[in-house]
C-alpha cells in the first residue's frame, strides 16, 4: 500500500469522526470535474450503427467525461456519477477506469459507489470493448481509443475529488415532449392496455434535472431524458456527441463562459435514460423535425437543453438525508426468476443470443436487406451462416423461444462474444435513488423496474432516475410483451424472454437490502480480458507532404474578408492524427486579432468549427486537414485567422513531430 493510499483512507476515516453528530447548513460534499475522453479522429470505425463504411475523419464537437461526487457529510458515504459522450461504458473500460481509481484513493472508490453512465451517441470512435460483438465493425480493439476513455473518466473523477467543497443538490421535474418519439410501436402496443393508459403516452416525457451548489455558487447541473443519440445519421464520419452533447455545450460555453480550460468549469451533464425505443427521428424515417442532421442535432439538443433552464430555474426539492448505495454482479444468463416477476410461473434466462430482426434494424435506421422486423421465422441463408460462425445448441434455441437465433455470442469459446457477469446497483441521495443498469431499456421495460424499486424502497425514496447504459453494455431488455414480437429491440434482448423480470428481480433484492440497511448479498465472479484483445488495425507507417510543401503550408487559403454567418474554409498539409489525439486540446484554433494579442475564440470542441481529416495520397503518406467555422450571427467585427495544430510521423526514424499552420488573416464585416 502506497503512502498516498494510506493518507487517503486515514484522511476519509478521520473525516467520518469529525462529522458525528455534527449539523450543518450545507448537508453534502459536493465536487465536479470534466475532462476530454475522445478517441482516434481518422481511420477508426465508429461505435453505434454497426456499419463498416461509418469511419472517422475527424471532430465536429470532442466528446467529455462530466463527473459528480457527492459526499454526505454526516456519514462520510460518497457516490460518483460521470456522464460520457459515448456510445457505450463497456465492462473493460469501468474495470481499467476502478483499478486506477483503486491505486490512487484505496477503497474510496468502488463498484458499488461509481456509476459510468453513456450519453448513447452514434458518432464516436469504438473499439473500446473487451467483448467481440461490439469490435467486429471496428477492426478489433484500439487501444488508443480505450485509452483515450479511461484516462479522461479518472481525470474528471480526479477534478471532481479536489473540488468538494460544502454544498446542496435539489431536484425538480418536468416534460418534454417534442424531443423523442417511439420506434417500435407494434412491439410497445403489445404491453397491456391498463398499463399503457396508466403511462398516457408512448413515449418517457419525464425529464429530472439535479442543480448542484457550493455554498451559494452554482457548479453543475444533471439532467436525465430519454432519447437516442442518433440525430446524426450513418453517414457522418466527424466525431459528435449528438443532441445531448449539444446541449451541454450550449449551457456550459454559451451560457456559463465555459472554456474547457479550467477546474472550476460549470458542469452541465444530458444523461440517458430508458431510451431503446425512444428516437429524436421524429419522422420515423431516419430524419428528425428537418431534414438536415446537423440541423436536427441542434434542435433536439436545444428543445432538452431549454426543458433543463426551466426546470433549473423553477422550484425545486432540497435533497436531503443520507448517500447510500448497493451493487452486484449478476450471471444474467442463468437467472432463475421467481413466478413474481415473470408471468406467475418460475422461469429462466439464457445463454445470449440475438435474433434476425437485430440486422434490420429500426423503423427509423434500417438495417440489411433480408431481414425484417417481427419475422419469426427469420432468413434461412443468415440464419445457416450465423449458425457457422456462432453456432447455438438446440437448447439454447428454445430457451429463446420466438427468437429466431442468428448469433448465439453467449456460447463462444473460449470467451462469449457479449458480456453474461454484469453490474447493478442502486444509489441513494436522501429522497432520490438512482438505478443503475447495463443495457438499453425500453420505456416499459424502465418503467417496471421504477416500480418494483420504489415499492422495494417504500416511503423512504420519492424520486427515482433510471440510468440506462451505465457500467457495462448487453444490448437491450424490453417487456416480455415486445420480445415476443421481435422487432430489433426484442431481437437485441440478449438473455431471452424474461431478461427484464431478472433485472426486477435483482433491483428489487438491492432496493430490499438498501432499505434494511443490510448487504447486498455475493456477486458471481466478473471475467477480465484485458489482456486478449486482438487489433486488424493498421498504424501510422508515415507521414509526408507534396514535393516542395512543408508540414503546416497552406493548401487552400482563405478569403479577404467574410460577412456574419459565412463559412470559413482553409486546407493545410498536415500528419495523421492518430499521431497524437490531443486530448484536452486541440487540432485548430479560430483567433481574433484584439489589439493587442491574438485571443481564442473557438475550438474543434465547439459546436460551429470542423475539422477534417482526407487522406490525399495513401502510397506517398500526404493528408490535409480542412478546417471549418461557421461564422456566428453574433460575431466580433475585426481580423481572423484560424491555426491548425497536428503531429506527423516520419519515415526515416519513426518520431512524431508537432506541426503548425496559419492561414491569412481576413476581415469579419
Amino acid at each position: 500500500m502506497t503512502n498516498s493510499v494510506r493518507f487517503v483512507r486515514l484522511a476519509s476515516v478521520l473525516g467520518a469522526i469529525l462529522v458525528c453528530g455534527t449539523a450543518y447548513a450545507d448537508p453534502f460534499l459536493v465536487g465536479r470535474g470534466m475532462s476530454d475522453i475522445t478517441g482516434e479522429a481518422a481511420e477508426v470505425g465508429m461505435m453505434g450503427y454497426g456499419s463498416t463504411s461509418q469511419v472517422t475523419a475527424g471532430i465536429h464537437m470532442r466528446q467529455r467525461a462530466r463527473a459528480f461526487i457527492v459526499v454526505d457529510q454526516a456519514s462520510g458515504r460518497r457516490m460518483v456519477f460521470v456522464n460520457n459522450d459515448l456510445g457505450m461504458v463497456f465492462q473493460g473500460v469501468q474495470q481499467a477506469v476502478l483499478r486506477q481509481l483503486q491505486a490512487k484513493y484505496g477503497s474510496v472508490y468502488g463498484p458499488e459507489n461509481v456509476i459510468l453512465s453513456a450519453t448513447h451517441t452514434h458518432g464516436g470512435p469504438g473499439g473500446h470493448s473487451h467483448y467481440a460483438l461490439y469490435n467486429f465493425t471496428t477492426y478489433g480493439f484500439n487501444k488508443r481509443t480505450f485509452d483515450a476513455i479511461v484516462s479522461g473518466i479518472v481525470a474528471a473523477i480526479d477534478k471532481a475529488h479536489r473540488d468538494l467543497k460544502p454544498g446542496s443538490i435539489a431536484i425538480g421535474k418536468g416534460e418534454l415532449t417534442d424531443a423523442s418519439n417511439n420506434r417500435s410501436m407494434p412491439a410497445y402496443l403489445r404491453n397491456p392496455q391498463a398499463e399503457r393508459d396508466r403511462w398516457g403516452r408512448n413515449i418517457d416525457p419525464e425529464m429530472t434535472v439535479l442543480r448542484f451548489k457550493q455554498g451559494s455558487t452554482d457548479v453543475g447541473a444533471i439532467s436525465w431524458f430519454a432519447t437516442h443519440g442518433v440525430s446524426m445519421t450513418p453517414n457522418n464520419r466527424l466525431i459528435t456527441p449528438d443532441n445531448k452533447g449539444y446541449a451541454a455545450w450550449r449551457w456550459e460555453h454559451e451560457l456559463k463562459g465555459v472554456r474547457y480550460n479550467s477546474d472550476a468549469d460549470f458542469v452541465a451533464a444530458f444523461a440517458q435514460s430508458n431510451a431503446g425505443d425512444m428516437t429524436p427521428n421524429l419522422n420515423l424515417d431516419g430524419t428528425g423535425p428537418t431534414a438536415n442532421e446537423l440541423e436536427n442535432t441542434r434542435i433536439i439538443g436545444e428543445r432538452q437543453l431549454q426543458k433543463a433552464l426551466s426546470i433549473y430555474n423553477g422550484a425545486l426539492e432540497p435533497l436531503s438525508g443520507t448517500v447510500d448505495y448497493r451493487q452486484r454482479y449478476i450471471d444474467f444468463s442463468r437467472v432463475t426468476v421467481a413466478g413474481s416477476f415473470a408471468d406467475g410461473v418460475q422461469r429462466n434466462t439464457c445463454p445470449a443470443a440475438i435474433g434476425s430482426a437485430f440486422a434490420a434494424g429500426t423503423e427509423d435506421g434500417r438495417g440489411l436487406d433480408g431481414f425484417d422486423e417481427g419475422d419469426l421465422a427469420g432468413n434461412p441463408f443468415f440464419t445457416a451462416l450465423g449458425g457457422v460462425i456462432a453456432p447455438a445448441p438446440q437448447w439454447v434455441r428454445d430457451c429463446h423461444g420466438v427468437k429466431p437465433v442468428l448469433l448465439a455470442t453467449g456460447t463462444q469459446a473460449p470467451f462469449p462474444w457479449s458480456p453474461e457477469v454484469l453490474p447493478v446497483s442502486i444509489v441513494r441521495i436522501g429522497q432520490l435513488a438512482i438505478i443503475a443498469a447495463p443495457a438499453e431499456f425500453t420505456i416499459m421495460a424502465g418503467r417496471r423496474v421504477r416500480d418494483t424499486v420504489k415499492a422495494a424502497l417504500g416511503d423512504s425514496v420519492r424520486h427515482l432516475v433510471f440510468a440506462g447504459y451505465s457500467n457495462a453494455y448487453s444490448g437491450y431488455v424490453t417487456t416480455p410483451e415486445e420480445y415476443d414480437a421481435q422487432h430489433y429491440e426484442g431481437a437485441s434482448t440478449h438473455f431471452g424472454k424474461w431478461t427484464l423480470g431478472a433485472y426486477q428481480q435483482s433491483f428489487n433484492e438491492l432496493a430490499t437490502a438498501l432499505r434494511q440497511g443490510i448487504p447486498a448479498g455475493g456477486s458471481a465472479a466478473v471475467r477480465d480480458l484485458a489482456n486478449n484483445q486482438m487489433s486488424f488495425q493498421t498504424g501510422v507507417v508515415l507521414d509526408n507532404t507534396p514535393i516542395f510543401k512543408s508540414f503546416g503550408d497552406v493548401e487552400r487559403q482563405a478569403n479577404a474578408s467574410y460577412a456574419r454567418g459565412q463559412r470559413v474554409e482553409v486546407s493545410f498539409w498536415t500528419g495523421h492524427p492518430k499521431n497524437n489525439l490531443r486530448q484536452n486540446g486541440t487540432f485548430l484554433e479560430v483567433q481574433r486579432w484584439d489589439g493587442a494579442a491574438w485571443r481564442t475564440v473557438a475550438t474543434d470542441g465547439d459546436w460551429n468549427t470542423t475539422y477534417r481529416w482526407e487522406r490525399v495520397d495513401p502510397v506517398w503518406g500526404t493528408s490535409r486537414a480542412v478546417i471549418g467555422w461557421e461564422i456566428p450571427a453574433n460575431a466580433s467585427v475585426g481580423q481572423y485567422r484560424i491555426r491548425h495544430y497536428g503531429d506527423y510521423k516520419n519515415g526515416w526514424n519513426g518520431n512524431v513531430y508537432g506541426l503548425a499552420g496559419t492561414s491569412r488573416t481576413f476581415q469579419v464585416n
